[in-house]
């Protein structure tokens, strides 16, 4: 393991020693990020980065509502509902079933071995 995806490992544990996600899978998908977006988006997952957390997830959802408009895309729409998901149960229960079919249908996804498309 390098140092980079060390320094990531440690820094989205949260204070408990648990993943900041709380699910293992989304820790995985996280590392298979490049380190500039992969350190961004576990910076959002940590507890503490809450008050960032759900104004940045309303407004990419918000960007993703609106992705007729140019510069915004319906790219935006599933990963502000991801970040969202955080705080929200219901929308937990939602990404868990995402996580599963991923495991079913894109095991490659979560393999940290598989080379970054």
């Amino acid at each position: 393991m390098s140092a980079a995806s060390d320094e990531r490992t440690t820094s989205t544990e949260g204070t408990n020693g648990q993943v900041a996600g709380g699910d293992p899978r989304l820790d995985k998908l996280v590392h298979r990020l490049p380190p500039r977006v992969g350190g961004t988006v576990s910076y959002l997952l940590k507890p503490s980065s809450r008050w960032v957390r759900i104004p940045s997830g309303a407004l990419l959802v918000v960007g993703g509502v609106l992705s007729f408009l140019p510069v915004l895309g319906i790219w935006m729409l599933p990963l502000g509902l991801a970040l969202l998901a955080e705080d929200v149960p219901a929308l937990r229960s939602s990404r868990s079933k995402v996580f599963d079919w991923i495991e079913r249908k894109k095991p490659h996804w979560l393999d940290p071995s598989a080379p970054k498309k």
